[in-house]
């Protein structure tokens, strides 16, 4: 390997570490960097240099041409690592000048067979990562590596079906010495706290970053409040009979950090209840009322209510760097959007909110996330079921709270104002993808990426007569961090360990130390600074290098990352439409585990998305937005719960007996949650009538009290595990 192209991947490696330890990135290499490398198969060894020093650490061994049986990919037959009948076709030729057919290794796992020197089998049956789990679970002796869910993975590590890769830490250095960077990160994975038993190597799909934001049709906001004068329609329809009532004070004066409109640091703006109400309450006081009416009543509350901080630019308090608005000023917004789709649209309606795919499960969990949001509600976007660390230091889990349900009462209203979506209420009607396609959808809370696509040339939005989807910033709620209630913004939606992982099986390797080493070195692999490149971008083909080899690099918060060529840019159009996840899982079979950096999927967002997502990244690095932290903060209701937690065989055993506490609040496609019913329904169960009531039904009846113990005492174990190795 070329020394540029070498610095270069060191380079991604050391922002991975600072990113993972939640430390700014450097912005140079270091002066004398860890002689981390992959591991090199020489004969029958794969070998590392250890730090600081010329002569291995540890050595792997094994057999040249070791056959690898991989139960393994990410949730689709279309995402494992060989090509399935329907992506290859006749064979499939890609940018690095190859042609691929169905049954034959995507180039990421052609190129580690090489590196590795092993043989890959491809065991993978196309499921999600649990049931492809509980496929394989009575017949582990038929694979190698299977995937899984973290806590399925880790119950059945404990039950001692799975390899403690913890045994083998000092021959895998690089794995190691990621884990040590970053202890948040074993102690997420970390099984069994009296030995520290690891089951399953991590995944990542971006870190230390927000996950989810609001995306808007700022091109509607600025065209209903901006500008000199009074907002006059030739039409409107009339705004619905008022049923949600304010969030916010409406007396007194709330001050609110905010970065400048210029970008250029921060500054306080005034939310002036005393001189202009609650929107919301001056709303509700005059009933229903003609669109135009309602779009001048929510102007005159800005001007207002902000003393003229916007000017004519008053969309800039949803829209702009410097946004302030909060749920009743969403809720005043959307009574305006709703009743004005001759103007925006053309058309006689417009929906509100809506959800990606309203006849998708795992997509209307998102309608709850964006209420915890809206509300300063935690754990409802925890990185483990519902559960948060709060301000006490103990495990807290959302849905045994009532303000849980309270919030979801405020969404309940929002439907019986029509301001959520038909086919949110009634999945037999539109379906969702139509909403943007067709100007018919105004707001949902999801990934900036692909979202933000529709803004593409060739795709349904006609940007050249200035229609717009984008990120806007995060709402201004009531957070209670320990410190007092105050208003500020907050996001759960943060990047760290996934849900999903791969791991040995013990009965599959055996005696074998070929097939144990050899499954070792490709965990190890996919961790040393040129794997987390490989487990990204795919092979150097598909990379823009310089006339020496060298990566053509590009600036990533602060880090050069590599671009990806040219002919890689237009294939990922041509074949995935510019979603660059599915074209990397598809047919470069990348980013199915391990570490998926976000700089590549930051390469392939379109301008739009780059400007608000702009927005947001810098409120970030200002401080306006807090998030969990990825370690045991100092202040605990910052610290992000861990993935998983180390509960035993038996506290497993009693955790999968409480039923209802994952049959009635599922995020899986097909099933059922119960807090997206209640947005829909409100409340329909005789045994849950209200906020209160809810949350103590779930703790006594369904067990909820007995799983929070269960998961508090892991909680604790965790902690005096970490600090036997902080």
């Amino acid at each position: 390997m070329k020394k540029q192209k070498l610095i270069a991947i060191l380079l991604v490696l050391a922002m991975s570490f600072a990113l993972m330890a939640g430390c700014g990135p450097s912005l140079e290499a270091p002066t004398n960097p860890p002689a981390t490398q992959a591991p090199t198969a020489s004969g029958s060894e794969a070998t590392q240099a250890p730090e600081g020093g010329d002569q291995p650490a540890a050595t792997l061994t094994y057999a040249d041409g070791t056959v690898i049986r991989l139960a393994c990919g990410y949730n689709n037959e279309k995402t494992g690592i060989t090509f399935d009948a329907e992506t290859a076709g006749e064979g499939v030729t890609l940018a690095d000048g190859k042609t691929y057919h169905a049954g034959e290794l995507k180039p990421t796992w052609a190129a580690i067979q090489d590196v590795l020197k092993v043989t890959f089998e491809n065991k993978y049956q196309g499921n999600s990562a649990s049931k492809e789990f509980d496929y394989w679970k009575e017949q582990l002796g038929q694979v190698d590596m299977v995937s899984g869910t973290a806590a399925k993975l880790n119950e059945n590590g404990v039950a001692g079906s799975l390899v403690n890769i913890a045994d083998y830490l000092d021959q895998m250095p690089n794995f190691k010495a990621y884990l040590e960077a970053n202890p948040i990160v074993m102690l997420s994975i970390v099984g069994d706290t009296s030995t520290g038993a690891i089951y399953f190597s991590p995944y990542f799909d971006g870190v230390n970053d927000i996950e989810r934001m609001p995306l808007m049709r700022v091109d509607w906001v600025a065209k209903l409040l901006n500008g000199e004068g009074e907002f006059t329609a030739d039409a409107s329809n009339n705004t619905a009979a008022p049923v949600y009532e304010p969030y916010m004070p409406t007396t007194g004066k709330v001050e609110v950090d905010v970065v400048k409109a210029d970008g250029s640091g921060t500054e306080k703006v005034t939310k002036d209840y005393d001189a202009a109400g609650n929107i919301v309450a001056k709303m509700n006081e005059a009933g229903s009322m003609s669109g135009v009416d309602a779009v001048n009543m929510l102007r005159t509350y800005i001007d207002t209510a902000y003393n003229g901080y916007y000017g004519t630019n008053r969309a800039d308090l949803f829209i702009g760097q410097n946004a302030a608005w909060d749920a009743d000023e969403l809720v005043a917004l959307l009574r305006c959007v709703v009743a004005n789709p001759q103007t925006l649209n053309g058309t006689d309606s417009i929906q509100g909110l809506f959800s990606r795919e309203d006849d998708n499960n795992q997509r209307r969990v998102d309608m709850f996330r964006f209420a915890g949001t809206l509300f300063g509600v935690r754990g409802l976007e925890s990185r483990q079921d519902y559960l948060y660390v709060g301000n006490d230091g103990v495990l807290h889990d959302a849905r045994q709270e009532a303000a849980t349900y309270e919030a979801l009462e405020r969404m309940h209203d929002l439907v019986s104002e029509g301001l959520i979506s038909k086919a949110f209420v009634d999945m037999s009607a539109e379906k969702t993808q139509t909403y943007l396609e067709n100007d018919l959808g105004f707001m949902h809370y999801d990934y900036n990426q692909t979202q933000t696509l529709y803004n593409e040339d060739g795709k349904t939005l006609d940007t050249a007569a200035g229609e717009k989807y984008m990120a806007v910033m995060v709402p201004v709620a009531r957070w209670d961090d320990g410190t007092g209630e105050q208003f500020m913004r907050f996001t759960e939606s943060w990047r760290s360990v996934k849900t999903d992982g791969w791991a040995i099986s013990k009965e599959g390797v055996g005696s074998d130390t070929d097939k144990l080493n050899a499954c070792l070195a490709l965990i190890d692999y996919a961790y040393s600074p040129e794997g987390m490149v490989m487990m990204s971008y795919g092979p150097d083909d598909f990379i823009k290098t310089n006339s020496d080899g060298s990566y053509v690099t590009f600036d990533f918060n602060g880090e050069q990352w590599p671009e990806i060529s040219d002919a890689t840019y237009a294939e990922l159009w041509e074949k995935a439409g510019g979603n660059y996840t599915n074209y990397a899982r598809n047919y470069l079979g990348s980013t199915l585990s391990f570490v998926k950096s976000q700089s590549f999927e930051y390469e392939c967002t379109s301008e739009v998305g780059r400007e608000g997502a702009g927005y947001i990244s810098k409120a970030i690095a200002l401080g306006t937005i807090k998030h969990p932290e990825l370690a045991v903060a100092d202040n605990s209701w910052y610290t992000s719960v861990p993935t998983v937690l180390p509960t035993t065989k038996e506290d497993n055993a009693l955790i999968n007996s409480y039923a209802e506490l994952s049959t009635q609040f599922s995020s899986s496609k097909d099933e059922v949650n119960i807090l997206v019913d209640q947005i829909v329904s409100g409340y329909t169960d005789a045994n849950m009538k209200d906020a209160q009531s809810s949350a103590d039904y779930v703790a006594s009846t369904w067990s909820g009290k007995q799983y929070l113990a269960l998961k508090e005492s892991a909680w604790e174990n965790a902690q005096a595990y970490y600090e036997t190795i902080k």
